[in-house]
């Protein structure tokens, strides 16, 4: 027995050196995980349908027909037809991706030399995306050797026996046969209960015999085995860690595809989709690790240089254009504004000291000095209009507006000149613009009259909380009769009156200015310009940043060959197809069709849009490598062949 301990002892000290050893050579020779482009030797599946046909009957713009097929050139300078040739290695550290929908994947391979695999190894790579400058962390890929497994498996087998050790019931410590031989010998009026189902409170237990139920389970409860017990179930945590020195992870990583290389490398695919962003035109990926011996790390992988991803839009495809929106310039405009004056009741003098007046009359000479000195307008006329609230006599209240409506125009007028005065004053000190204030032609006031502001009242009574609905229905009734001083003596009559006297009256005081002004700078009556039309530049930049969603609901108006390329970019095949149709003839709209019909599986009117667009325009023929839809064609039917002929 003892011969065979040492042994074992022996084995394990042997195997531990034989991986320290291992782990010593890793780290001298900075042995690292290849981090390398996915193999693009695979034509792509394209809306669900994949190329079966070898060869299309296509005709050129001449009517002539063009054998399209899987071919490469023989030594005879013949072209053959053949499979596709699939690389073995890809040795670039770039690679152009098409983004769609909004989407872009990424695709690397993650390579483990033969050197990091041992069954008694758990190796991680953690792979990271550099996006605009943020860091994000993928799910890692982990690759567990058989015997770490099985050491993994035993730690918690381990562990479930000291779980299973933990007594779950308390009565499992009592004596129970010392118990029910000291019932039955000592007090056996209480050991009848053993089979009674009649329930005995512990009060009635305790008067009738001088023992409580828990005193007896107590005398019999072995409490040391309690709280080693009560220890145990303290200890869990402990007890995990020591047995089970590297837990099972329990979801978060990824192994997407598994692929044996000829040199027995094992490699694996990793695939990430990433949302798009505004401005984000490449990606760097990276590749870190550790391998771990039990639980402690045995080796640092070290950092991977980046693999980069540029991006590739649809919206790389815009039609760079302006449109215009027609804008017909007046000479003559007109503004205006209202003012509350505060009146004395049957009065038409103005009192700019009174503090309901103070504030107005300040807002209307501002408003009236920025009209002045505004450099694009010059003041033509004024129409002041004065209006009353219905109490006394109509004749009264008309005669009373007018005289208030010339009141007011009298004194904008002063104020006017004096300003005027106030510049030439201060000539010497202003500039040009100032002195032609002071040279413009005095301003022409017209007096208009509202006796009674009877359509303001209503717009009033309507809005007014402090009505009722039954108030307003008979304001409404009272209102209908065409002569306003009847309206005025029935309204008199109704208790609401006093309302409308002392809340609403005094708004209808009211005096209205009309500015009638005209451009300095301009002869004719109107002028016809264009301006650019900025809802159209916004839905051109939420395209730029690919905001596929933001630029359709701005270009979904105007229908041209960009809205088609936002339809395209959300999928929205049918649409785009049926915008292109009514757009004019041009190798983007070519090609752009090219790439919706091979989405849509009509591959030989696909290849004779994508022909046609190289033939116009050569920049389509580099282009076509960069979205899936038309590389397909190419690879299949050998298309740059062609373009290149042309």
């Amino acid at each position: 027995m003892i011969r065979r301990m040492l042994i074992v002892l022996l084995a394990a000290t042997v195997a531990s050196c034989g991986l320290s050893r291992k782990a010593d050579r890793l780290r001298q020779e900075s042995v690292s995980a290849g981090l390398s482009l996915a193999q693009d030797d695979y034509l792509p599946e394209i809306a669900g349908q994949v190329f079966r046909r070898d060869t299309l009957t296509v005709k050129d713009d001449d009517g002539r027909e063009i054998l399209i097929m899987k071919a490469i050139r023989d030594e005879s300078g013949e072209m053959v037809a053949t499979d596709v040739i699939r690389a073995a290695i890809v040795t670039a550290r770039f690679r152009n991706v098409a983004e769609r929908f909004g989407k872009v994947d990424i695709a690397f391979d993650v390579t483990v030399p033969r050197q990091m695999q041992d069954s008694r190894w758990q190796l991680r790579f953690l792979p990271e995306i550099l996006i605009l400058g943020d860091t994000l962390f993928l799910e890692p890929v982990v690759i567990t050797g058989a015997d770490y497994r099985k050491a993994q498996l035993r730690g918690y087998q381990q562990y479930q026996r000291f779980l299973d050790s933990i007594a779950a019931d308390s009565a499992y410590f009592v004596y129970r046969h010392q118990l029910e031989m000291f019932l039955r010998r000592n007090l056996p009026q209480i050991y009848k209960f053993r089979n009674d189902t009649s329930f005995v409170s512990d009060e009635e237990f305790s008067s009738a015999y001088g023992v409580t139920e828990q005193q007896a389970i107590d005398h019999y409860t072995n409490s040391l085995a309690i709280r080693w017990n009560r220890r145990k179930v303290e200890r869990k945590g402990v007890m995990f860690r020591r047995y089970v020195k590297a837990p099972l992870d329990e979801g978060g990583l990824r192994l997407d595809t598994v692929l044996l290389s000829d040199n027995q490398e094992f490699i694996y695919r990793y695939v990430q989709t990433i949302r798009t962003r505004p401005g984000l035109r490449k990606v760097d990926v990276e590749l870190s690790g550790s391998v771990l011996e039990e639980d402690r790390t045995v080796y640092s992988v070290p950092r991977s240089g980046p693999l980069t991803f540029y991006i590739s839009s649809l919206s790389g495809l815009i039609e760079p254009m302006e449109r215009y929106l027609t804008k017909v310039v007046s000479r003559k405009v007109s503004d205006y504004t209202a003012c509350y004056i505060d009146f004395d009741s049957g009065s038409a003098v103005i009192k700019p000291e009174k503090d309901e007046n103070r504030a107005e009359l300040s807002r209307i000479r501002g408003n009236i000095t920025s009209l002045m000195e505004n450099e694009e307008f010059e003041m033509d006329s004024i129409i002041v209009t004065a209006s009353c609230s219905p109490e006394g006599r109509y004749r009264s209240n008309e005669r009373l507006s007018a005289a208030r409506s010339e009141a007011m125009a009298g004194y904008l007028s002063g104020f006017m000149k004096s300003y005027r005065d106030s510049i030439r004053r201060n000539s010497f000190v202003v500039d040009l613009e100032n002195m032609d204030i002071a040279r413009a032609p005095h301003i022409s006031f017209i007096s208009r009259t509202n006796p009674e502001n009877w359509n303001m009242l209503a717009t009033l009574v309507g809005n007014d909380d402090g009505l009722s609905e039954a108030d307003k229905r008979r304001f409404e009734e009272i209102v209908s009769e065409r002569d306003p001083d009847i309206r005025e003596a029935n309204l008199q009559k109704e208790a609401f009156y006093k309302h409308l006297r002392e809340s609403l009256y005094p708004r209808l005081r009211t005096v209205r200015l009309d500015f009638y002004l005209h451009r300095k700078w301009l002869q004719q009556d109107t002028l016809i310009t264009t301006v650019p039309d900025t809802l159209y530049r916004n839905g051109l930049a939420a395209l730029r940043d690919h905001d596929y969603e933001g630029a359709l609901s701005l270009l979904r108006p105007y229908r041209d060959i960009n809205t088609a390329l936002a339809y395209c970019a959300m999928g929205y095949n049918a649409s785009a197809l049926d915008i292109l149709e009514r757009v004019e003839q041009s190798p983007r709209k070519d090609y752009l069709l090219a790439l919706l019909l091979s989405r849509t599986g009509d591959p030989e009117n696909a290849a004779r849009y994508y022909l046609s667009a190289c033939k116009a325009d050569r920049q389509f023929i580099s282009r076509g490598n960069l979205d899936p839809e038309i590389s397909a064609l190419v690879k299949v039917y050998q298309l740059d062949r062609l373009c290149n002929e042309e």
